[in-house]
């Protein structure tokens, strides 16, 4: 029987999952994409604790026009900002078992234009 598209991703994400993992150095850059919005987070798997989060929801973000791709690149560059402010400069990235296509790609390169390494 053929997977769902939900059951796919989850099997991809366990799979990455495997191999990435965060720390205080050098933190976990997790995306989550629904249908309308964008979320990035920065997570300690050490400690299982989020250091900082952003969303497209956000209101500087939000009061911008554009479309979806331009929303996550907004919140990748938004992202870069508040990390450097907190001190973070490495990341790993977390695509969460999406493709790295669109605009979970947009957001990533936004977040290296803004100064994150991954």
């Amino acid at each position: 029987m053929a997977l769902t598209k939900q059951q796919r991703r989850y099997r991809i994400k366990k799979r990455i999952r495997k191999i990435v993992s965060g720390t205080s150095e050098r933190p976990r850059l997790s995306v989550y994409r629904s249908n309308k919005q964008i979320y990035a987070q920065l997570v300690n798997d050490m400690d299982g604790t989020t250091l900082l989060s952003i969303s497209s929801l956000n209101k500087e973000i939000s009061e911008k026009e554009g479309n979806k791709t331009e929303q996550a690149a907004l919140v990748g560059k938004a992202l870069a900002e508040k990390a450097k402010a907190a001190g973070i400069e490495n990341v790993v990235f977390d695509r969460n078992g999406y493709l790295y296509h669109g605009r979970v790609k947009q957001l990533a390169e936004a977040a290296r234009e803004g100064g994150l390494k991954f």
